[in-house]
């Protein structure tokens, strides 16, 4: 399939409105991309280019992007950011380049091989003068694409393709295209965490080909999530006459795997094993199996007590002075699940009691979180305070029968935290300093997720320090998407932990709520954008105040 044609399908796909509509532009895309193309063509119509579980990235923020666009046209890549901040799209910027919004740059037709094999080349280059290079490679890139296609290359390559097409709309797309079961589908991109995989045995073997899919170990999958809830509710949202409580502490998510080697994923799927080498030792000692896929938290521990979550954030995806930090911050392995085992491979269908039975036998006993089952909430409320003794957050309260849904969140698994609810939030703007801040960004603005894009929710300045606000500064530099006077609009990728005292309505912000009196609580590097807190949390928060 040539690129040009798939951006002509991307136009369609984007004027559509109704969600049939999109789910059938997206099935006959699937259905009409050739041989070997189905697997791009099933993410690239997400903004993706590579599997949520593959840790490759193209690392082009909108800078170099911009510089990329001004070799492939006349105007400067200053000129660009302009029209970026003009028309709010980096697409309809590069697809009017030229003078007077004529295109300069040539109409050589790649296909949609061609594009991915050039985001291969591009996520291959590291190290010293690797920007010079991506720089130079992607503006080849452009002068060879005609405008539709520079339009969604540009948005591709950002991550945000715009055509409100998310994992849902493609999952019932594959159904369409290829006549297999809806279910079956999406088991099969919780296995594989990969719809591009999914699509093209959806099309070679059908059923029977979607049925044979399983976890891999070392392919990460998406966590399971624990929805908000209080102690005299939890037996109601359950719907079951006990419960599983499990410790939570407050520490980072790990998937641990193991097999020919151990390696450790973090919630967001990025690779955290050269980072923890104590925690792979950790894990090596104390599973017996030859080979599991285990869910795990990370805590950060000083004479046997454990410290704020922050400290574990200083050990993680840390490429430089790791045995150093190893010795500074100390790490202690609690886990609490089973997702695959060497018996019987994946094990997620089992009900939450009967991995607790595997992870008895998989696992040394002093690596297992501290799990009990309760029958009232009293019970509950006795394991919350001894929770709390030992200094922890909280606990999650499980259903015994749930199974294990990788990447979902719902009234199987509830988390009860006696402090106040905090919002993890999307930066997606901000606003230069004033006085001796002039030179920093002061103030970010916060938005929660929406299936496609997102909606703000408030600005935060507060809890800000002056050397938080460098650091801060400095990491924004790449994200920069445009800037008009004092406002500053990012590149959707970093998180905020934002405590609050209350939500109220707003028409000030696109949510339409605000939050009062936020304050910067840190950065959560271990979570993606895709892990932010969504529009329906905010406004069930809102609701239950």
């Amino acid at each position: 399939m040539e690129f040009d044609e798939f951006a002509e399908r991307a136009d369609r796909i984007e004027s559509l409105s109704g969600d049939h509509d999109k789910v059938d532009e997206v099935a006959d895309l699937l259905s009409d991309a050739g041989t070997d193309e189905v697997r791009v063509v099933a993410r690239f119509v997400q903004g993706r280019v590579f599997p949520d579980w593959d840790d490759r990235k193209l690392d082009v923020g909108p800078s170099l992007l911009y510089d990329a666009l001004a070799l492939a046209g006349e105007p400067t890549a200053d000129e660009i950011e302009e029209r970026v901040a003009e028309t709010g799209d980096v697409g309809e910027a590069a697809a009017r380049l030229g003078t007077g919004g004529q295109q300069t740059f040539g109409s050589t037709t790649e296909t949609v091989s061609d594009v991915y094999d050039a985001f291969e080349s591009l996520a291959s280059k590291e190290g010293e003068g690797s920007q010079e290079t991506k720089t130079r490679e992607l503006g080849s890139l452009f002068m060879d694409t005609p405008p539709r296609s520079a339009k969604h290359l540009a948005r591709l390559v950002l991550g945000e393709m715009r055509l409100g097409v998310g994992e849902g709309t493609v999952r019932d797309g594959i159904v369409s295209a290829y006549g297999v079961d809806t279910e079956l589908v999406e088991r099969g991109i919780m296995l594989t965490n990969d719809v591009g995989e999914v699509a093209e045995v959806a099309r070679d073997e059908g059923n029977e080909g979607l049925r044979s899919l399983e976890m891999v170990v070392g392919r990460p999958v998406k966590p399971m999530l624990a929805q908000a809830s209080t102690v005299d509710n939890v037996f109601s949202d359950l719907s079951a006459d006990e419960a599983v409580v499990q410790t939570k502490y407050d520490g980072a998510r790990v998937q641990a795997h193991v097999g020919e080697e151990t390696r450790l994923f973090s919630r967001s799927l990025e690779d955290l094993t050269d980072s923890l080498p104590d925690v792979v030792e950790t894990v090596e000692d104390a599973v017996r199996s030859d080979e599991a896929i285990l869910d795990a938290e990370v805590v950060a521990v000083s004479d046997g007590e454990p410290l704020p979550f922050q400290e574990v954030l200083r050990r993680l995806r840390r490429k430089y002075r790791v045995e150093e930090m190893r010795d500074e911050v100390g790490l202690e392995l609690h886990v609490f699940d089973v997702l695959y085992d060497s018996d019987d491979g994946a094990v997620i269908e089992e009900t939450l009691k009967e991995r607790q039975d595997r992870l008895a036998d998989a696992v040394d006993d002093e690596a297992v979180a501290r799990t009990a089952t309760v029958e009232d909430t009293d019970g509950v409320r006795r394991e919350e305070a001894d929770a709390l003794d030992a200094g922890h957050e909280g606990v999650v309260v499980k259903h015994p029968e749930s199974v294990y849904s990788p990447g979902r969140r719902g009234k199987n698994w509830l988390k009860i935290k006696p402090e106040p609810e905090t919002l993890d939030l999307v930066v997606t703007g901000g606003e230069w300093g004033e006085g001796r801040r002039a030179s920093l960004v002061g103030s970010y603005l916060l938005s929660v997720r929406r299936e496609q894009g997102y909606e703000t929710v408030g600005k935060v300045a507060t809890g800000l320090t002056d050397e938080t606000l460098e650091e801060l500064t400095e990491r924004f530099e790449e994200l920069v998407v445009s800037e008009v006077g004092k406002e500053i609009e990012f590149k959707p990728e970093v998180v905020f932990e934002v405590g609050y005292e209350e939500i109220q309505r707003s028409p000030v912000y696109t949510s339409g709520y605000a939050l009062r009196f936020p304050r910067f609580l840190g950065v959560r590097d271990d979570k993606s954008v895709e892990d932010a807190d969504t529009l329906e949390r905010l406004e069930r928060l809102y609701e239950n105040d």
